[in-house]
């Protein structure tokens, strides 16, 4: 199998800085008046990438694959249970745009309630537009111009995107980042600047030489091996992981096997949690000293697993960033809040960050779209939403497949347990609080929580039969023909 990644990963405008959020004192902004406004606004990349992607693999005419969607801004969609209680959640930061206020509250001001229909004619207006021109008409057209007129012209938080940016973006195909794992598998997913790829690679890599098979899902020791090996790579990803086209990455010394050994090695089976954990040395490293970045990363996060009759397949996953990006609202689509993956401390303790703000850079990600082959041959499509937690997620539903023996929808339906070198979160449930009591013991902190991912996933049998799974925690279904 032939592993392709296209990276349309949003861009930060050209005459952003270090400072895009930094107050005039040089403090970090605090989130949400960072994000609420023009200021957070990428340059969007969806577009391009789905008309890329068309354009080298597609079949059927670029305006037939919009139809659907034209039918579905015009007609309306019922509004769902969990997207009431967002936009209730939400009220203050969308109700400040005019246009956002008009779409999400009814004449009388309230937010809109799970049942009601909600259609979007602008938005099929603007699909209609893209199926004639393609996205020229997004990047240079009117609705570029509505994008740069809106991001500009917000009055508290006006943003820097200009039409140059809109013209100048492009797509990256890139390298994927593959891992091997238990001598059979190729776990294959997106490279910087995802850290997606390589931090499930490094999960994975220093679980390699325990045996998760035996011990089993009811074990604590699996959960405690797990959770050490996600610490272990979010040192490495805090520290390293970035733009590989703005600062140097070490992608192949950081899935290096023998440098994943030896941060293997620091896990003690049956001992307890390690009391701290550094990023570690990778082989190669040319990377200057980099200072520990902190970025935001919210969910708001959308992924799709698709196989088809000619056995291609293609995972996916696409964001606005947080729940309803920026609340800027133009051609009926909300405009994303990206730039706020950015670390918003451009240095720490004198030393660059490696994921700062710099003019045309792309933010660091978590998103995990990944494809898993097994003697070349195409055995498993998974991805998630979620934030960084997006990584644990996608490790978990793998583990859970490749090593327990459940099927794609069993391993999906798992109750979460992540840690992102923090607290060990774990999904409420029946089986959390016995759980939670070991691992307390081992010596985590932890905190019992919704944690609410969105995977989808299809697994391909020795006999070449499809099985889909989706997350019951959100909307999405499984299809098959």
């Amino acid at each position: 199998g032939d592993v392709t990644t296209w990276d349309g990963r949003e861009t930060a405008p050209l005459e952003a800085g270090p400072d895009l959020f930094l107050d005039e004192e040089g403090q970090p902004l605090p989130f949400f008046e960072a994000v609420v406004g023009g200021r957070s606004v990428g340059v969007p990349g969806t577009l391009k990438v789905l008309e890329e992607v068309h354009d080298r693999y597609g079949q059927l005419p670029w305006q037939q694959l919009l139809e659907p969607a034209i039918q579905l801004a015009e007609e309306g969609f019922e509004v769902s249970p969990r997207l009431e209680q967002l936009v209730t959640r939400d009220q203050e930061r969308l109700s400040r745009d005019v246009r956002t206020r008009e779409y999400f509250f009814d004449d009388r001001g309230q937010p809109i309630q799970a049942g009601d229909r909600l259609q979007n004619p602008e938005f099929a207006a603007t699909l209609r537009q893209i199926a004639e021109a393609g996205s020229e008409a997004f990047y240079g057209g009117e609705i570029g111009a509505d994008i740069v007129a809106a991001v500009q012209g917000v009055e508290e938080n006006p943003g820097l995107l200009s039409l140059e940016d809109l013209e100048r973006y492009e797509v990256i195909p890139r390298e994927p980042v593959c891992v091997d794992y238990r001598d059979q598998y190729q776990v294959c997913g997106m490279g910087p600047p995802s850290s997606g790829g390589v931090t499930v690679g490094q999960i994975l890599g220093i679980l390699n030489p325990f045996d998760l098979a035996q011990l089993g899902p009811e074990d604590p020791q699996s959960w405690f091996l797990i959770g050490e090996a996600s610490r272990l790579a979010f040192a490495d990803r805090g520290r390293y992981l970035a733009d590989a086209d703005f600062v140097p990455v070490p992608v192949e010394g950081l899935l290096d096997p023998h440098y994943l050994l030896q941060r293997a090695d620091l896990i003690q089976l049956g001992g307890a949690a390690l009391d701290s954990i550094e990023a570690g040395e990778p082989p190669e490293l040319e990377v200057g000293s980099w200072g520990e970045g902190r970025s935001w990363e919210l969910s708001s996060t959308s992924h799709i697993s698709i196989v088809d009759p000619l056995g291609n397949a293609i995972s996916m996953t696409s964001s606005i960033e947080n729940a309803f990006g920026s609340r800027v609202m133009v051609g009926g689509f909300l405009l994303n809040n990206q730039l706020t993956d950015f670390s918003f401390q451009p240095e720490q303790e004198g030393e660059p960050v490696a994921n700062r703000v710099e003019p045309g850079k792309r933010p660091r990600s978590s998103m995990a779209p990944t494809i898993i082959l097994e003697d070349d041959q195409l055995r498993m499509v998974i991805g998630s939403p979620g934030g960084s937690r997006i990584i644990g997620y996608v490790v978990q539903t793998v583990i859970a497949h490749l090593d327990w023996g459940f099927n794609i929808q069993e391993a999906i339906e798992l109750p979460h347990r992540v840690n992102r070198f923090g607290t060990y979160d774990l999904e409420a449930g029946p089986s959390t609080e016995e759980l939670a009591t070991e691992l307390e013991s081992l010596g985590y902190e932890i905190h019992v929580r919704d944690l609410n991912s969105g995977l989808h996933g299809i697994v391909i049998t020795p006999e070449g039969i499809l099985q889909g799974g989706a997350d019951p925690r959100r909307e999405g279904i499984v299809r098959g023909e």
